[in-house]
């Protein structure tokens, strides 16, 4: 049997580290050059900045396993288990939640974690539903699978998602001036939605803090994201109270979050299936369980 697996984010590295497991052929197209998807990271300061998942939550034990080997192997540790809440500008009662993780080299090094082992092929933009394959992963959002013209129940599923978009700025500072804290839920704010320590959730204590926009802010802002650097930036100096002026990168993400999960775990007719964080609550947890889902079911169809 062979399958391919279009996407080489977390969802798509777990169906095919599963899949490869039981001794399946598969094969990973990527069309970024690097894996991870929406973990993600960009040099700032001469080191990487996590822009996409600001972190990760295993309260799954099956991936809170797969979280205790990476934490083992020095690849990924407890962060902070409590967040500070602003409304607007004004702070408010710290709000503690489940152990959040954090890892040392960013995010996506334990996407190339995963990777590692796997038939990936970088820098490689399918327009369409390969017909060579016995099984086809879409490991994506919805409005991208749309573009490979997926068969009508798994287009009926894609088109069925909605999709905020966020702009990410990683502010790198002269020097950490700030108020101690770990992150921030930004509440009822124009700009801002989450405001985090890159240095603190990295552990390298750099001086650097990566925003995450509303919704609201990134739409009309899409076409040109890097025009929106100095309100980012002056959004975060102003709820933090800082008077030095940051080097701001900003990262577009087009399809950042689900708002309307689908049907757990993933959607198929069969042949092409459709995985990843829109099938639950939208965390990066999520989007693994229903990769590791759909390669469980692909290796299950193999053995009727």
């Amino acid at each position: 049997m062979k399958v391919v697996v279009v996407g080489a984010g977390i969802a798509g590295l777990a169906c095919a580290v599963e899949l490869s497991a039981a001794g399946v052929s598969v094969r990973v197209h990527e069309r970024d050059p690097v894996v991870g998807g929406r973990l993600s990271g960009v040099v700032a300061g001469g080191r990487y900045a996590d822009v996409g998942a600001a972190y990760l939550v295993a309260d799954d034990p099956d991936f809170a396993a797969v979280a205790d080997r990476w934490r083992a192997r020095g690849l990924a540790r407890p962060w902070t288990d409590t967040l500070a809440v602003f409304r607007g500008r004004v702070p408010g009662e710290p709000a503690a939640g489940p152990m959040r993780w954090a890892a040392p080299g960013g995010l996506r090094s334990l996407a190339e974690d995963l990777a590692g082992g796997l038939d990936v092929v970088l820098e490689s933009r399918l327009d369409a539903i390969p017909g060579d394959a016995d099984a086809v992963v879409l490991a994506m959002p919805g409005p991208q699978a749309l573009r490979l013209g997926p068969p009508a129940a798994v287009a009926d599923a894609a088109r069925a998602q909605a999709w905020e978009p966020v702009l990410t700025a990683v502010c790198t500072y002269p020097g950490r001036s700030w108020p101690g804290f770990h992150g921030a839920f930004v509440n009822d704010h124009p700009v801002l939605a989450t405001v985090c320590d890159d240095g603190d959730r990295r552990g390298d204590l750099a001086p650097v803090l990566v925003a995450h926009s509303t919704a609201a802010f990134a739409r009309s802002r899409l076409a040109d994201p890097g025009a929106a650097a100095g309100e980012l930036a002056a959004a975060v100096n102003d709820l933090l109270g800082l008077d030095e002026r940051p080097e701001v990168r900003v990262h577009r993400w087009t399809c950042a979050r689900p708002s309307s999960p689908g049907t757990p775990p993933f959607v198929t007719d069969g042949r092409v299936w459709l995985a990843g964080d829109a099938f639950g609550r939208p965390r990066v947890q999520t989007a693994w369980l229903s990769g590791r889902a759909v390669g469980r079911a692909i290796v299950q169809s193999t053995e009727r």
